[in-house]
């Protein structure tokens, strides 16, 4: 019986061994295509267009981050999306929370009703309302407005962050709330001081998954913040990467996207565990 067992390892092991390829080959490319980004921003434009890049022979150009950061408006950039982002992703939490979890303990009429259009509303795409809803804007003259693409943001994350609590609070055992109710605390009390903290996990991970889409996020932000003192990053890179042609700064200009690309991938460093196991979690039953 062992003897068979480690044969059928042995199998396994070697069906998956194309994957294995196919994953390191995706790390190896990923690696090599930021540790050169990094590289060049602390290079010359010359330096990046010849073969001495990697030889740092006129010295590391920190200059280039002081210079990004200050002349380029990365600063604006980067503060702007910090504000939407942290605002955001504050709110979705505030609203699909409490929304998940009345969907997936209270029993009325409607209830499957609001889960479908949920459901129905994670695949609409962004570009089929954007002109319709780009007109009422334009008509009530709130564009270029920090709330207004705030708003944006809450609107098109909410239904995921639902959908994707749901399954945490359904997973969670009712002993807790007939315990608090036993206890004298209201159901406002008994989801706030227990059944949150339990879906921690969750609230992390989709919280991480909200901050990386809002931070990156390009469409809406190009078409209803089109002035620079509201840009996010996303819109700011694709502008500071057109005007390269002119000013040539390609040295400040990779500075730039190690700037904005730094708060996610710390991110991810810091809280990969925690986002794992709330995927996991999610699909566990309790």
């Amino acid at each position: 019986m062992a003897k068979k067992l480690r044969s059928l390892d042995h199998h396994t092991q070697v069906r998956l061994i194309p994957s294995y390829v196919l994953v390191v080959t995706w790390v190896i490319f990923t690696f090599v295509l930021i540790g050169w980004v990094f590289f060049a921003s602390f290079s010359t434009s010359q330096e990046i267009f010849s073969d001495s890049m990697f030889k740092f022979e006129s010295g590391f150009h920190f200059d280039n981050y002081i210079r990004a950061w200050n002349t380029q408006k990365v600063s604006v950039y980067f503060m702007n999306s910090l504000l939407y982002t942290v605002v955001s992703c504050s709110s979705i939490i505030l609203i699909a929370s409490p929304a998940a979890y009345v969907l997936s303990r209270f029993k009325f009429r409607g209830n499957l009703s609001i889960q479908s259009l949920l459901a129905s509303a994670l695949g609409i795409p962004a570009i089929m309302i954007v002109m319709p809803l780009f007109s009422l804007v334009s008509r009530l003259r709130l564009t270029n407005n920090r709330w207004l693409l705030i708003f944006l943001y809450i609107a098109m994350n909410v239904p995921f962050t639902t959908f994707f609590l749901l399954a945490f609070f359904k997973n969670l055992s009712t002993t807790y709330e007939e315990a608090a109710y036993i206890d004298g605390c209201s159901p406002m009390g008994t989801f706030w001081r227990i059944m949150f903290p339990l879906v921690q996990p969750g609230i992390i991970t989709v919280t991480v998954f909200n901050f990386i889409t809002i931070w990156n996020e390009y469409f809406m932000s190009m078409i209803f913040a089109n002035k620079p003192k509201v840009r996010p990053v996303s819109v700011g890179l694709f502008n500071m990467i057109q005007a390269m042609r002119y000013t040539g700064d390609w040295g400040g200009m990779f500075a730039s996207v190690v700037i904005v690309f730094l708060p996610t991938f710390l991110l991810y460093i810091f809280l990969s565990e925690r986002i794992i196991q709330g995927v996991t979690a999610g699909a566990i039953k309790g």
